[in-house]
């Protein structure tokens, strides 16, 4: 059993000329390798020694992804110290509330986030001291810059020759080596403990999924913060002697999003990890490039997605039965468009794995028309994340993959009873990458861990070539009033993919004769679909319209609509409530992975969903939803 300081040295002595990371500070991408990283750490992690950090000290980091984030991680971990990864996107009290309940006694942070703990010094009163990544204009108390840390470890290390070793040797793998806060789906986050043989043995199980060659590289977009950029990124790389990059920093959160694009293309990465709203980006920007370029172009490639489409299947089966005559076509749009779209990431990505949210099976058929793969995944922190996977040797796409080895799985009803394959219950695994638990939450802990099993609270499902099919959260089940549930997911996914309307939805039914939906339009596609009937927009007509509209795209998933056959139509809405205000994370109402908070949507708008059971609510034309696009237009 390893733990990451044991995977980091095996690959320094096995890599150590091969470039680890690659960052961009200036004008272009600068190598640092394997050996060089290990320098740098070991002077951080002395430089901390000689501070009097100690084993089990609790240490946040709040930065945005760059080399210091990496080499701060370790550099912690090397101290028998525990790191405290927190997002960029927090502030205020829900920074305040994971600093003050993780005990932490050192803060690393970057120049954009300073401003953020020094607004909560005050509160801190375990914070002894805060190291700067970026040179402040002035110090306090005993608060340093990270280049002074640096110069106080090399002293260390030439008096204290061999002492970092015999620190990090003496490191065990069941030590703790993040504790890492969920997003707060519920009132307060929990941390999660994950030891350092979690982080471990997550590597050694996803590596029997993907092959990560020596050459390949990858660019970190998604948050470090994060298990799965951990384990999918920083450590899965490592083991293998291949290399991550970090996107530039910009000088706002906005101009770090905008480098994204820029340094895909410079970097050229093999691979990189998404979430489903980052996939829905990529995917609207390609289209809006095509329908740039003119009425040719997009039918042409609106042509070739759809021959892609029928050849290629669900991956697994592609040019079965007759769909082989359509090869060399394949081959064609490929040479003459789907090459030059590759383009935009680099030329040379061979596939995206996918994390996070259920991804949709169109977005998965669209990634795999145009070459690049796609391959949903499923997993969560408690897990360090990663369950399973889909790989290039074995897909099916619409699934989340085949199971990771040395990982137990079983499907089970309410009672905790195993089902056969095939039948829906709530997905229970269990393995070494299992949480150690949640920090200072024995109840919660107890209630999902039991005999070592992981409760996930997640429902699905295997099939009976063995891959998984995940369908949703357990507990956001919708449930009719004879009790059959069924998961809002899909439907709610697809309701957005499919309309240019809808921003936002979430499907409603507890216990109801119908469900209902709280619906978030997009503002401009109806004022735009409202100006070209010649309506003014603030008039009654024109909100009478926009809830018309909202209607019709709801009754293309109804019986007789072009996707009639998608789902039952007793889990979609019979009516809804237009909201004019959007699903934000200011707003607490998506968590930092823009997943909707369901339980704090549900909450905020408790009268309106109540009101959708009463026979004024049932009617869509109501004064609620009639002010509410009045609001939307006017704005």
């Amino acid at each position: 059993m390893k733990t990451i300081i044991d995977l980091f040295e095996e690959s320094v002595s096995k890599f150590s000329d091969n470039p680890y990371i690659w960052e961009k500070v200036t004008d272009r991408y600068e190598p640092t390798s394997y050996t060089q990283t290990r320098t740098e750490v070991y002077r951080l992690a002395a430089g901390l020694l000689s501070l009097g950090v100690k084993k089990d000290d609790k240490i946040a980091l709040l930065s945005e992804g760059r080399k210091l984030w990496v080499i701060s991680e370790l550099g912690i971990l090397y101290t028998g110290a525990v790191n405290v990864p927190l997002s960029v996107k927090l502030d205020g009290n829900d920074l305040l509330f994971r600093l003050v309940h993780s005990e932490t006694s050192m803060i690393f942070v970057s120049g954009q986030q300073a401003s953020k703990v020094e607004k909560l010094r005050s509160q801190l009163p375990n914070v002894k001291r805060v190291i700067y990544l970026d040179q402040p204009e002035r110090l306090e108390g005993d608060d340093l810059f990270v280049g002074d840390v640096l110069k106080l470890g090399e002293e260390f290390l030439k008096n204290n020759p061999g002492k970092v070793e015999e620190v990090s040797k003496s490191i065990k793998p069941a030590d703790y080596a993040n504790i890492s806060y969920t997003s707060g789906t519920t009132a307060d986050p929990k941390g999660i403990i994950l030891s350092h043989r979690n982080y471990t043995a997550n590597v050694e199980q996803a590596l029997t999924l993907m092959e990560i060659p020596v050459h390949y590289k990858t660019l970190l977009i998604l948050p470090l913060d994060h298990c799965f950029a951990h384990v999918a990124g920083l450590y899965s790389f490592m083991a293998k002697g291949a290399s991550i990059a970090t996107v530039q920093v910009g000088k706002t959160p906005m101009d770090t999003l905008k480098n994204i694009p820029i340094n895909i293309k410079e970097l050229k990465p093999n691979l990189l990890l998404s979430v489903p709203a980052l996939a829905k980006n990529f995917k609207k920007n390609i289209e809006n490039g095509i329908r740039a370029k003119g009425k040719f172009t997009e039918a042409l490639f609106n042509h070739a997605l759809k021959i892609s489409y029928k050849y290629n299947k669900e991956g697994w089966n592609k040019g079965t039965g007759f769909t082989f005559i359509y090869k060399p076509l394949i081959w064609l749009y490929d040479k003459i468009l789907f090459s030059k779209i590759r383009e935009v990431f680099g030329g040379e990505l061979d596939f995206f794995i996918g994390g996070g949210a259920l991804l949709d099976i169109e977005l998965q058929r669209f990634y795999y028309a145009i070459g690049i793969p796609m391959l949903q995944g499923y997993g969560l922190s408690e897990a360090t994340p990663i369950i399973s996977s889909n790989s290039l040797k074995r897909h099916k796409l619409g699934s989340s993959g085949h199971l990771v080895k040395y990982l137990e799985l079983k499907i089970c009803d309410e009672n905790g009873n195993e089902l056969p394959v095939g039948e829906k219950g709530e997905i229970v695994v269990k393995g070494e990458n299992v949480m150690v638990g949640y920090w200072k939450n024995e109840k919660a802990t107890a209630e999902t861990v039991r005999d070592g099993w992981l409760y996930t609270g997640d429902m699905g499902y295997m099939d009976k070539d063995g891959f998984l099919y995940v369908l949703g959260r357990f507990k956001s089940l919708l449930i009719a009033s004879d009790g059959e549930k069924y998961s809002p997911e899909g439907i709610e996914e697809s309701l957005v993919q499919h309309s240019k309307f809808i921003d936002s939805v979430v499907l409603h039914n507890n216990q109801k004769p119908y469900t209902t939906a709280l619906i978030v339009p997009s503002k401009e596609a109806l004022k735009k679909a409202i100006a070209a009937k010649g309506i003014d927009p603030e008039s009654h007509e024109a909100a009478k319209e926009a809830i018309a509209i909202i209607n019709n795209e709801i009754a293309r998933f109804k019986p007789g609509g072009e996707f009639g056959d998608m789902f039952p139509e007793r889990w979609l809405p019979t009516t809804f409530a237009i909201l004019d205000e959007p699903f934000t994370e200011q707003n607490g109402l998506v968590n930092s992975t823009l997943k909707v908070v369901r339980g704090k949507v549900e909450k905020l708008y408790e009268n309106r969903l109540e009101f959708m059971y009463t026979p004024s609510g049932k009617n869509i034309v109501n004064d609620a939803n009639i002010q509410s696009v009045q609001s939307l237009l006017k704005n």
